[in-house]
């Protein structure tokens, strides 16, 4: 953190500007991640999501998911789509915050400092494990607390305050939530007032990457913004719906607002 910053302003989040009525930092890496550390250091309590296009897309349908992505203290731009669409109006300085690699910043600074964190979600609870194990192996003195893996569906009354009683009991300053989008906002939003973890922070598909479950894109391919390409070429028929639905709409939708941009009006 900046020793020039008041105090007073550390957890103030990073300037935002909106992309289809969702507002995403416009950031870099360093300033996102001083500003969780600063969250922990006030013990503010918040939500951060890291938002691809698909979950952009999926705001503009579904209530539940709106409410839950803009209910975010912080949303980041993880596709480099939605950084191109700041760039294009205007913000320069935006840069792609990506999770899996937010989720790895982090935990070399955590195994440092030693902050405890707390990993919900994975496949299962061997993949969650698995995820652990990496994770130790990979930042020395790194102090994971706790750990679930809730089961594919609704959980009852008497599991969710069983599994936030874990959560809180276990001192974790961070609880990172790797269910898939939306699900993990939606989450997110509907436990934040009942968890006295500072941060609770979406990342998707971050557990399966760093548990070395699913490979990710080579550098080239983010950069040009073709990871997609390369996830839909590993699983496509979990993602081809997906993308085949959302792009295209995203670019559409995108195109009216950069129109509108451009005419001076509201975006």
């Amino acid at each position: 953190m900046s020793s020039f910053a008041p105090m007073s302003t550390r957890s103030t989040p990073p300037r935002r500007a909106e992309i289809l009525g969702i507002p995403l930092a416009v950031s870099d890496y360093e300033e996102v991640l001083d500003w969780m550390e600063a969250m922990i250091a006030e013990d503010r309590r918040g939500y951060v999501t890291a938002a691809a296009v698909n979950l952009v897309m999926k705001a503009q349908e579904e209530p539940a998911t709106r409410e839950a992505t803009l209910g975010a203290t912080l949303a980041v731009p993880d596709g480099q789509p939605l950084v191109w669409a700041l760039k294009a109006l205007g913000y320069e300085t935006a840069t792609r915050v990506y999770g899996p690699d937010l989720m790895a910043m982090f935990c070399e600074r955590a195994a440092k400092n030693g902050t405890p964190m707390y990993l919900y979600g994975g496949r299962d609870a061997p993949a969650r494990e698995l995820l652990e194990r990496r994770l130790r192996e990979r930042y020395p003195g790194i102090q994971l607390v706790g750990g679930a893996s809730p089961p594919f569906r609704t959980l009852t009354a008497e599991e969710d305050n069983r599994l936030l009683a874990d959560i809180d009991a276990s001192g974790a300053k961070v609880v990172w939530v790797g269910t898939g989008q939306p699900l993990q906002e939606q989450w997110m939003h509907r436990v934040r007032p009942r968890l006295w973890t500072p941060l609770l922070v979406g990342v998707g598909a971050a557990f399966d990457f760093h548990a070395g479950l699913v490979s990710q894109a080579p550098a080239w391919m983010q950069r040009n913004g073709l990871e997609w390409v390369y996830r839909l070429s590993r699983e496509p028929r979990r993602l081809w719906p997906r993308y085949a639905r959302y792009n295209p709409r995203f670019v559409a939708g995108f195109a009216r607002q950069y129109a509108r941009h451009r005419r001076g009006g509201r975006y």
